[in-house]
């Protein structure tokens, strides 16, 4: 992934340096952002990305990063600070990609001026308009304040277990996240959260998932347009079609419950799902066709 060929954003706020602590963090269970378990999604997704794409015991990091143990040291990865760095020149990096691809496709399909959102990154937990957040959240939006959060000292786990080849898997959790984005500024998110607050928890559940792949189909359109500059390739390509199966609710259940699947509790959709949303957005490029509401089959 040539990411060091992107331009840079200016939307990126390094809260790394303890300027925004906070005391015990909250969890969002209440919030946009829902939990599964203790572990947020985010969180047990990369958890299993690391394990099963890059060779690396998916319990280990499950046990590190769960939350369980509020008292216990993070490891040495997940607590430097530094406020200039490889890690955050690929966020600001990456997000700049997805502004400039963004800002095109808003201009010339939606006839519309793309409003691009702040990302925060911090280390071990952060507030945030939609409360606060440990590292175990994984990667999260918060439509209340239109701002992405990315906790880096995880991400730098992650390439310290896999190296480079993590690149693209942490662009795709960006790209999903700036998906979320767009969804809030299209009106989606806010109507979505309205029919969850009178709906089943059966209905909210499925309303999550089509939310969730509709992010998925959005981040396979910003890689339509990037794989068409040159910027990633057909193998990087490859790596996020596999970190899409490894990501469904089918997957993680398994990992997490001894094998037991329960899919009406699904928010986030099955392996096969999130796979056919990402390939039509990847495939078509044309954000028209990231419409998951308006099909009875998903």
């Amino acid at each position: 992934m040539k990411w060091d060929e992107m331009r840079e954003s200016d939307n990126v706020e390094d809260q790394r340096d303890g300027s925004d602590e906070a005391s015990e963090p909250s969890n969002l269970s209440s919030s946009p952002m829902g939990m599964l378990g203790g572990l947020g999604a985010g969180g047990m997704a990369i958890a299993v990305i690391v394990g099963l794409i890059f060779k690396v015991d998916p319990a280990q990091i499950l046990n590190l990063i769960g939350g369980n143990n509020k008292t216990a040291p993070a490891p040495q990865a997940l607590v430097k600070k530094p406020t200039k760095d490889r890690d955050s020149a690929f966020v600001k990096s990456v997000l700049g990609d997805t502004e400039d691809t963004w800002e095109r496709i808003f201009k010339q399909q939606l006839n519309s001026n793309y409003q691009a959102p702040k990302l925060v990154l911090f280390d071990g937990y952060v507030n945030s308009a939609c409360g606060s957040a440990k590292t175990s959240a994984g990667p999260f939006y918060c439509p209340a304040d239109r701002k992405v959060y990315l906790d880096m000292g995880f991400f730098r786990y992650l390439e310290a277990t896999a190296g480079n080849d993590a690149d693209f898997a942490r662009a795709y959790a960006i790209a999903h996240e700036v998906g979320h984005h767009i969804q809030n500024l299209r009106g989606t998110s806010g109507k979505v959260r309205q029919l969850k607050s009178t709906a089943s928890k059966a209905k909210a559940n499925e309303l999550s998932v089509r939310i969730e792949l509709q992010a998925d189909c959005l981040a396979g359109v910003w890689g339509h347009f990037t794989a068409q500059r040159g910027l990633i390739t057909d193998q990087d390509v490859t790596k996020a079609l596999n970190t899409a199966t490894q990501i469904g609710d089918d997957y993680l259940q398994k990992q997490s419950k001894g094998g037991h699947v329960i899919p009406e509790s699904f928010t986030h959709g099955t392996s096969e799902q999130r796979v056919t949303w990402f390939k039509r957005g990847l495939n078509t490029g044309d954000i028209n066709q990231c419409d998951t509401f308006e099909t009875s089959k998903l």
